[in-house]
């Protein structure tokens, strides 16, 4: 099953239906998450979000309890079409941008004709990733700590911005579509939440 991302609020009830579902289950502290394996064989790995360590006590309430959002960070969405960029003193957005550039689609024709659009659209893309490097590099100075989503060879394509390489790259992972306003709310509620990959059996 794909990781769920669960809100630390959250995460004790979910943990609750987890046992109604598969059975007693037994905690553990393993590879620096929390592990809870049932009696029928399920069982789900938990872990914290920033790349955070756990190593309190095997219980889910001081788990959830042990998440904690940093006090400088950020989020970085690319994709190729626009980006959307926050920088945050915990849970607050001090600032923030979203933009959209135009991208030529893809074409059919062959030939020359397809060469001329790969080239306008390499330059395109170019162009937005420039744009989203020249805000990054404004919005996330002096901030650590970055989560990134939108597409992998995008947000690469941005951090290559000498600007951006004092910024530490932190999961999770966010698979995001087009960056826009919303997106980018859900994002950064999503970069705070407990990461839980489940295993059922």
């Amino acid at each position: 099953m794909p990781i769920v991302p669960v809100p630390a609020a959250r995460l004790p009830r979910w943990v609750e239906n987890f046992e109604t579902g598969h059975g007693a289950t037994t905690y553990t502290v393993e590879d620096d998450g929390l592990t809870g394996r049932a009696e029928d064989g399920s069982w789900f790995a938990a872990r914290l979000p920033f790349a955070a360590a756990y190593a309190g006590p095997a219980d889910p309430v001081s788990f959830a309890d042990a998440v904690t959002v940093p006090d400088r960070w950020g989020v970085l969405l690319v994709r190729k079409g626009g980006f959307a960029i926050a920088r945050l003193a915990g849970e607050r957005v001090e600032e923030s941008k979203v933009g959209q550039r135009h991208v030529q689609g893809r074409t059919k024709a062959g030939g020359q004709s397809q060469q001329r659009f790969a080239r306008r659209r390499d330059n395109q893309a170019r162009q937005a990733y420039e744009a989203a490097a020249d805000h990054a590099a404004r919005i996330l100075t002096g901030t650590l700590r970055v989560v990134t989503g939108g597409d992998h060879a995008a947000v690469e394509a941005v951090l290559t911005d000498p600007r951006l390489a004092g910024l530490t790259v932190v999961e999770p992972w966010l698979p995001v579509p087009e960056p826009r306003r919303g997106t980018l709310n859900g994002a950064i509620a999503e970069a705070g939440a407990v990461r839980v990959d489940v295993t059922n059996a």
